[in-house]
């Protein structure tokens, strides 16, 4: 008897943790609302994975993540709605109907080409969904609310920007940071609630994003190296406390800020 492919396999095996006669009792509680934050969180360990070149964590992290898949197409599959294969399906259609100049006729010669006519064909597509919901169509459709922030407020510029609304210089981007950053200052020195500090400065994290979009920056992946330097150099400065028997608690601001400038100094190259 041959092995059934290991993507039956997968399946077989979700099918059999969510069986109601002796599956698992975790596994038969959970919904699509209470695995949706595991799907989120692993594909951010495969991004993980990828920063870091780690082929082997890809591997693993790529099958937690296709895990996911299985497990909500389990879920639907159980409530009637579709299966597994109706998922392979849809996406394979999608990707050769996204790609006529390799499946089809159309010719296409560069990939800023290729990016235009993806663009087109997503809109298509959100045009025909928003005219089967019964409703106008608009740029802004489809950006998933669910997004990290940065990653939101930059495809909703990315939007905007391909109908014209957009700053045509990374100087005038300059410009509107600064007086975002203007505003929440005066804000701040009026002694403004906290409801109106957070309202400006969303203005000025969504300026900040623009100016990453400007200049060819994913803000996302700018923020995650900025957090990993933080970690680095903070551990730094708790190595060195602890080579004199002391902690963070016990060290004062200024003794903490000198190590961290030593520990900037030694990353930065020869």
């Amino acid at each position: 008897m041959t092995s059934p492919p290991a993507i039956d396999r997968l399946i077989q095996i979700m099918r059999r943790l969510r069986d109601p006669d002796g599956g698992c009792p975790w596994d038969l509680e959970q919904t699509f609302r209470t695995i949706a934050p595991y799907t989120i969180e692993e594909a951010y360990e495969v991004a993980e994975a990828i920063a870091d070149g780690d082929m082997t964590a890809l591997r693993h992290e790529l099958g937690d993540l296709l895990l996911q898949v299985v497990y909500h197409a389990q879920m639907a599959s159980e409530a009637g709605a579709f299966a597994f294969d109706d998922v392979v399906m849809a996406i394979s259609d999608k990707m050769v109907a996204r790609h006529r100049h390799v499946f089809g006729p159309a010719e296409i010669l560069s990939a800023e080409a290729q990016t235009g006519a993806w663009e087109d064909h997503k809109a298509a597509e959100r045009a025909r969904r928003a005219v089967e919901l019964g409703r106008a169509p608009g740029v802004l459709d489809a950006v998933p609310l669910a997004l990290p922030a940065l990653t939101r407020a930059e495809k909703l510029q990315k939007r905007a920007a391909r109908v014209g609304f957009d700053w045509p210089d990374v100087a005038e981007v300059h410009d509107k940071l600064a007086e975002e950053l203007g505003e929440l200052r005066h804000e701040v020195d009026i002694g403004a609630p906290s409801e109106r500090l957070a309202d400006e400065l969303g203005d000025v994290l969504f300026a900040v994003t623009n100016l990453a979009r400007h200049l060819g920056v994913d803000p996302e992946a700018a923020l995650r190296g900025t957090n990993a330097k933080f970690e680095r150099r903070f551990r730094w400065i708790e190595g060195r406390l602890a080579e004199q028997g002391r902690s963070p608690e016990e060290a004062s601001l200024a003794e903490m800020e000198a190590l961290w400038l030593e520990g900037k100094d030694r990353e930065r190259p020869e």
